[in-house]
């Protein structure tokens, strides 16, 4: 019977275990970049001198204007009214920011601050980017 050679040096390593933890941070990389994207609506911003950042301790209600008039509030299409989807998700005390393109009409603007006045919001920003 032949004996094996317990002094036999290893030479070779095993790449299974580390092709495991590679693809499953590969997996967990996939999965967090959709969270990174999602959510960012495609508004060109005017440009302000005046611009600064705020801080709210209560999350405000944003409504996006795209340059066709696309309204999405909190980044979700308006379907129906505006009245009626706002009054879903805001109350007198909410903040509205608005995130309307440069190239919006402002007829579309005056629309949406009318649609906040009408269910009681006074608080609402216009979101610009620095220039």
């Amino acid at each position: 019977m032949k004996e094996f050679d317990q002094d036999k040096e290893i030479s070779e390593i095993n790449m299974t275990p580390f092709v495991d933890i590679v693809l499953v941070i590969l997996i967990i990389f996939m999965a967090t970049a959709t969270f990174m994207v999602e959510g960012k609506i495609p508004v060109n911003l005017p440009k302000a001198k005046t611009s600064q950042r705020t801080v709210n301790s209560t999350k405000p209600v944003v409504i996006a204007i795209k340059k066709d008039g696309a309204i999405l509030i909190n980044n979700q299409p308006l379907a129906g009214n505006l009245e009626t989807a706002l009054s879903q998700v805001a109350n007198k005390n909410s903040t509205v920011v608005l995130q309307a393109s440069k190239d919006t009409p402002f007829q579309n603007v005056v629309s949406v601050i009318d649609a906040c006045r009408e269910l009681g919001i006074d608080k609402y920003m216009i979101e610009t980017k620095k220039e």
